[in-house]
């Protein structure tokens, strides 16, 4: 690949990135389904956790068997341990233990702090510089983002903050180590490894975690999304942008993903859409548009 992505290559990022995003957007409503509040508990968040990522690494073990894709190397799998910590375990379960407490609003908004922590790791790691205006841009969206939380809230944090901002610690740390493996293979194999890689932790604690209790069938229908789309396709189109437009650049679409969570919100759990709410998400999508024009420096050969 080289050093510099082409506009065509940072534009075709910015898109993939984008379906990605509306793809993760449903997270956090479908999880809120699957774990069900604190007064009504549904399917366990360390089953939600733990399952979504076995069944996802049985699909896996399939495609990448039925594709006859090459194992990873030695020495990539220092990149995939980590990319498994922050996806395949931390996330999922800081969310799922989070959204026990929190309605998927809050969390949406909470989380809305990923694009930041998944620059700065990328600056960090892959070395990437950008420039002052696109970390202007990056930070204006964030304290939009911070801004908005503690209007909703009061003025103050909530208790499952910290277990939120746990998840965007791990998912910065997932993002980083998958786009720079997705450097090295095709993004659907990464995720794909990820995922089978993860398999002798995953299923046994699957299996150890089995509901004993039943579960509504819109709590399963909830652990189905993210088994099948939030921990595998999307990571198809996410991986991809992230390699293709840079890490730092396309990480900054995901300014918009609080924002449609809270717009799937209102229809799958009944949560209620105000008028603050379509004006920080239009405030956010700005930051996006004008950091798109900011020079993101350039990406690792």
């Amino acid at each position: 690949m080289p050093s510099h992505p082409t506009s065509h290559d940072e534009t075709r990022g910015l898109w993939l990135g984008l379906l990605g995003v509306l793809i993760f957007a449903l997270t956090l409503p479908m999880t809120r389904l699957a774990v069900g509040p604190a007064d009504d508990p549904q399917l366990p968040p360390l089953f939600v956790t733990a399952g979504r990522a076995a069944f996802a690494g049985l699909l896996a073990l399939a495609w990448l068997a039925a594709t006859r894709a090459p194992r990873p190397r030695a020495d990539q799998l220092p990149t995939f341990a980590a990319s498994a910590l922050g996806t395949v375990v931390g996330f999922p379960l800081f969310i799922g233990l989070a959204l026990r407490e929190a309605d998927a609003m809050h969390a949406a908004v909470v989380t809305g702090l990923m694009p930041l922590a998944t620059a700065v790791a990328a600056a960090l790691h892959l070395r990437q510089r950008p420039s002052p205006g696109f970390w202007a841009c990056a930070a204006a969206g964030c304290a939009l983002v911070v801004a908005f939380a503690l209007v909703r809230s009061g003025g103050h944090l909530t208790a499952a903050d910290a277990l939120l901002l746990g998840a965007v610690a791990c998912t910065a740390l997932g993002y980083v180590s998958g786009a720079q493996l997705a450097t090295q293979m095709r993004a659907e194999q990464v995720i794909c490894w990820v995922l089978v890689l993860s398999l002798p932790l995953t299923l046994p604690v699957m299996l150890w975690s089995w509901p004993a209790q039943p579960a509504r069938v819109s709590a399963w229908a909830g652990f189905a999304y993210v088994t099948l789309f939030s921990m595998w396709l999307g990571f198809f189109a996410w991986y991809r942008g992230l390699a293709l437009g840079g890490t730092v650049r396309v990480s900054q679409v995901q300014l918009v993903q609080p924002f449609l969570s809270l717009l799937f919100a209102v229809p799958l759990l009944g949560e209620t859409l105000d008028p603050l709410t379509l004006a920080f998400a239009l405030a956010v999508v700005a930051t996006v548009v004008v950091g798109k024009k900011m020079p993101a420096g350039a990406r690792p050969a």
